[in-house]
């Protein structure tokens, strides 16, 4: 039987295709406020900056191309029984040829009508429409007249897909962190649904704020410490 590899990844695992994190200094939080941009409130308040903040990244992410641990994790498949449970609003993890991705906050390639995707209909995604880099601005409505907004989980609002990523990392074999500072929550706190004698690997070149004895921390960037998990004996 295949193991189980649950992988979370965050901003880290697309910067060396270069797409800025956001944390980090010289990140996209320092050039753009975060509750203007990409909250619930900011949309409410002024859509048409929202919308406009949305455009500039797909057109970024269309000049991207995926790096070599986007592939490496998608390679894992070979092998292994993979769920990619990312933070990253990106598409690099598809393009790269991972096929069983949780998005938690979203998808900037897909927009929905801004009364969707809530409570009273149960998350349901069938209102989404992926459109790729193309740009979307205030009067692109839905054939019921209702403005479409990014398919992003903005600051404020419910993280639907939180349990599926839980019981992802619940069942897997192995666990694997990328790319993320662990400061994101509830996203951040993922990891504490590992099995107990499940392995936990940590990628990422700084300190992080996990402190378990089962956590192997591999000091490094993305594309390296991808490299140097696949020869860590885990498999």
């Amino acid at each position: 039987m295949k193991k189980k590899i649950a992988v979370l990844t965050g901003a880290g695992v697309s910067a060396e295709s270069g797409l800025s994190t956001y944390r980090d200094s010289g990140g996209t939080w320092d050039n753009y406020d975060p509750m203007v941009v990409a909250s619930a409130e900011g949309w409410h308040r002024d859509p048409g900056t929202v919308l406009s903040f949305y455009n500039g990244l797909r057109k970024r992410m269309a000049a991207c191309q995926p790096n070599s641990a986007h592939l490496d994790i998608a390679a894992l498949e070979k092998d292994c029984d993979v769920t990619v449970i990312t933070q990253n609003v990106d598409d690099l993890h598809e393009r790269a040829g991972s096929t069983h991705i949780i998005h938690l906050h979203g998808e900037a390639t897909k927009i929905r009508p801004e009364d969707s995707f809530n409570d009273w209909d149960g998350f349901s995604e069938k209102r989404v429409v992926d459109i790729g880099y193309n740009e979307v601005h205030l009067g692109d409505k839905d054939s019921r007249g209702v403005q479409m907004r990014p398919h992003i989980v903005f600051f404020g609002e419910a993280v639907p897909k939180l349990q599926e990523a839980a019981e992802a990392v619940s069942q897997a074999d192995v666990v694997l962190i990328i790319g993320t500072s662990l400061q994101v929550y509830p996203a951040a706190s993922l990891y504490h649904y590992a099995a107990p004698g499940v392995p936990i690997y940590i990628i990422d070149p700084k300190d992080v704020p996990a402190r378990e004895a089962r956590i192997i921390h591999i000091r490094d960037v993305a594309t390296r410490g991808m490299k140097t998990f696949l020869t860590s004996g885990v498999f």
